[in-house]
């Protein structure tokens, strides 16, 4: 018990420490390109959080993140790296759109869950060709889900030009789904109470990524199939021998992971762009790595650092129109610093906080 406490402080610790370092990196190249770092930061903050639209900005992209990190994390439990996020969100996406497509006269409540059944499904389908693969064939799933993520892509540029972008436009984009499609938005509903924090896409998905985050924690910790997820994880060898079928355990993951990654499109075709537009998925899933790195791979820490980047994500923006000299490059710059900081470098820190926790605790107990 001790050292699982010690354990868990030493990953907050150390992940928290590699963010305030990333952030000092980042103060010096801002001061380098001419700005001031605490200004700039400033502005970060104030973007992300100084205001209700600012907020629900932040919120709206932390959604996508949220879907996208645990997708990464169920995967990882099976000491499997699903790269493929994006793909299987873009695919996700056709699902949706084909649901409000072939059904357009139905109400929000029940185009919700036909809209998460046909994202998941849709993403997990497509995650199967590469777990398979990986659990049958040996192959490695980070080159086989890249690769699918170019497949997608190619694959949404010729149904959406070819098949479902209306022939009077040139955008490449469907053509518009019905109004009682659109999911609840977070400034409609403030308005009705008088609230008025002007248009932004923040919309009921993100109470839906909230309770999915319960069903994971609870599927991996509290269930037989997650025992065996883990133990997987831990060592397969000693899971075969225990009586787990490894090949079918690996490949429900990552047709889980898929499906989880799928949710976006329910965001975003149903929440957001009320059609199918290419590449709206653009980021997420790579980003959604580093989610799930920070989170160590649990729900309770993916959902803040989600937050993290959807801040980084709408603050940066602020940031970049705030202060000319500041590019949006200097903001990816900054994002990467953060990733590399808190996903990478974080285990160079842990295992020494955790031996100094494990003597703190020692002492305490003595």
């Amino acid at each position: 018990m001790r050292n699982h406490a010690s354990g868990t402080i030493a990953a907050i610790v150390a992940t928290l420490i590699n963010i305030a370092a990333a952030f000092l990196i980042g103060a010096l190249l801002i001061v380098a390109v001419g700005e001031n770092p605490l200004k700039a930061f400033g502005v970060v903050w104030t973007g992300a959080f100084g205001s209700l639209k600012g907020f629900s900005f932040t919120l709206y992209y932390a959604t996508n993140f949220i879907f996208t990190g645990l997708a990464v994390a169920v995967a990882a439990h099976a000491r499997e790296y699903n790269i493929g996020g994006e793909g299987q969100a873009n695919v996700s996406g056709l699902g949706v759109f084909l649901v409000g497509a072939m059904l357009p006269f139905l109400p929000w409540p029940v185009a919700i869950v036909l809209g998460i059944v046909a994202g998941m499904t849709f993403g997990a389908a497509w995650a199967f060709v590469p777990a398979y693969m990986s659990a049958r064939r040996g192959s490695n799933l980070v080159v086989t889900t890249i690769m699918f993520n170019f497949l997608a892509s190619l694959l949404m540029i010729y149904l959406i030009v070819n098949f479902l972008r209306p022939t009077t436009s040139m955008i490449p984009a469907s053509g518009a789904l019905a109004d009682n499609l659109s999911l609840p938005r977070m400034d409609r509903f403030l308005l009705t109470l008088g609230i008025n924090i002007h248009e932004n896409p923040l919309n009921i998905t993100f109470l839906v990524a909230l309770l999915v985050c319960v069903a994971v924690t609870f599927l991996i910790w509290h269930t037989r199939w997650g025992y065996e997820l883990r133990a997987v994880g831990e060592n397969r060898d000693a899971a075969a021998y225990a009586g787990v079928h490894v090949p079918r355990v690996v490949i429900q993951a990552i047709c889980l992971s898929g499906a989880l990654a799928g949710m976006v499109g329910l965001n975003e075709v149903f929440g957001v762009q009320h059609r199918l537009i290419l590449d709206f998925a653009l980021g997420y899933g790579f980003t959604g790595v580093a989610v799930a790195l920070i989170g160590n791979n649990h729900p309770l820490g993916i959902i803040p650092a989600a937050i993290l980047f959807g801040a980084l994500y709408q603050g940066g923006a602020s940031m970049a129109f705030m202060f000319p000299k500041i590019s949006r490059e200097v903001v990816v710059v900054l994002q990467g610093l953060v990733i590399l900081f808190a996903g990478g470098f974080v285990a160079v820190l842990r295992p020494y906080l955790t031996e100094q926790f494990d003597h703190f605790f020692t002492r305490k107990v003595a």
